[in-house]
Formats: structure tokens, sequence, C-alpha cells
């Protein structure tokens, strides 16, 4: 690892703070010429430019201005996955986790128009891990990248601090409000603490998958432009394949299991 990388990384005191908010935010890590870069990128992939043919799903022009959400976006065009693929950001994934090595278990190009009448574009309270039970890891992680500067204006990504420890079972974060939210996690003994995101280009917050998150409107004057990047330790094998994802789908099949090795679907980001 190389002396500058090496600086931009987490310290101890760093990772103690992930491990009890279950989320923590990046100095400036990602350069601009590779945010500008995805930016192309994430047009080329509006306009149907493809580097690499997959299975397309998700936003199409079709829907209109709404709520974009895209998976498997840096597979497709080479620009998102330069940003996916930047060393800094697997590099303090496994810091923070813990993990010898990380992949990617796959992307969202996420974009967030201004909030206007009849285009709803919140993103519910919920946790990553409801989505991932086929997984036998408890360390994956998420690195969410803005495009440009994000807060609570622009709808930017709020965490509920220390969640990551709770049991949530049972909670719906997508069928109930903010009120009602609070009010069952208070009632577990919980502190209900919710924390806004604040970036400035090129800073990167990472959460744990258990961690509760969710994001308001976008009251801004431009689209809330970013990518998530879904991270999972080198260790992580399909646990339950009975859960569906679409990764079982994509990836190669080993002895009758889907295989989240696959260098094609989920390639190796850390160690480079």
């Amino acid at each position: 690892m190389d002396a500058l990388l090496h600086d931009l990384l987490p310290t101890e005191a760093d990772v103690a703070a992930y491990r009890a908010d279950g989320f923590w935010i990046s100095p400036v890590i990602v350069p601009e010429d590779v945010l500008d870069a995805a930016e192309r990128g994430m047009e080329r992939y509006y306009a149907g430019d493809f580097d690499v043919d997959l299975p397309r799903g998700g936003w199409q022009p079709a829907d209109g201005n709404v709520l974009r959400k895209n998976d498997y976006s840096s597979l497709r065009v080479r620009e998102l996955a330069a940003l996916v693929h930047y060393p800094a950001i697997a590099a303090t994934a496994a810091r923070l986790s813990g993990a010898d090595s990380i992949r990617l278990w796959h992307d969202q190009l996420l974009y967030k128009p201004v909030d206007a009448a009849g285009v709803p574009a919140n993103v519910g309270w919920h946790t990553d891990r409801q989505y991932w039970r086929t997984c036998s890891s408890e360390e994956m992680l998420t690195a969410w990248v803005g495009f440009h500067d994000v807060d609570e204006t622009n709808g930017a990504v709020s965490f509920l601090a220390g969640s990551n420890s709770w049991d949530v079972t049972g909670l719906d974060f997508f069928s109930q409000d903010l009120a009602g939210l609070r009010a069952k996690v208070e009632a577990q003994g919980f502190t209900f603490d919710p924390r806004p995101s604040r970036m400035r280009r090129g800073q990167v917050s990472f959460h744990h998958c258990r961690t509760v998150h969710g994001s308001g409107p976008n009251h801004g004057i431009e689209p809330r432009r970013s990518i998530a990047i879904h991270l999972q330790p080198g260790d992580n094998r399909c646990a339950n394949p009975a859960v569906r994802h679409t990764n079982n789908e994509l990836v190669r099949q080993v002895e009758g299991l889907p295989d989240y090795t696959d260098p094609t679907i989920c390639p190796r980001l850390y160690p480079v």
C-alpha cells in the first residue's frame, strides 16, 4: 500500500466510531477527475451507451422524472467501474470491517430529482441486511459516493446512530412514518438519533449492513446524483440459497451454489 493511500485510511478511533455508530464519513478520498468521469458515465448509462451488455433493470427513460435506481451499473460502463474500483474506497472498507479482502457485491446508480408534486423521492428507513439474507457475512457494508456536495437540503442519506447493534427483527421501515419508527425504537429502549450526512464532493460515507438509514426529498435546485457501492468481505458465501437475490442469477454456480467470488460479477477490489 502506498504512503498516500495509507494516510487516507481510517484511524483506530475512526474504526471504533464506525463500530459504535454503524457509519463513518471519510475525508475527501476520491479525486475530482474520477468523479468527473463518473458523471459522464452516468449520462452514458442513462443514454443506453454500454461497454458491456447485461440484462437491464431498474429505471428506464419511459419512467420519466422520478427517483432512479439502476443496479450493476459499474459492470456496464467503464467510467463507473473506475470509481467503484478506486483503491481508497475498498481499502477503507477493509479497515472498517476488519476484512482481509473486499469484493464488490453490487452497485446502485442513484438519481434523486428535485422535489415536485407527484414525484416521490423519499427512501424509507431500512437496513441493507434485510435484502442480503442469502449471505453468510454480517460485516457487509456500503460506500455511498455523491457526485457533488450533499446535505439535508438535497436529500442526503441519514443514519440512525447505533442501530447496527439493534435487534430490528419485525420493524417495517417502509410502512411507517418517522414518528411511528421513533415510537417503536424508543419502546425497545433504544435512542432515536438520526444523523444526516453532510459531505463535500470526494468524501464517502460508509455504513454497516445492519445500520438503519434513509433519505428525504431533494429540496435543492439540481438532481442529487450518486452511486451506492455494496461491498462484501472476501469470506462471504451463499448461506441461504432459498432467499432470492439477483446476484444468485448472475454469478457462476459452484457445486450447485451461487459463487460470490465470481470475478466477473463480484470482482475483488482490495487488495488490488
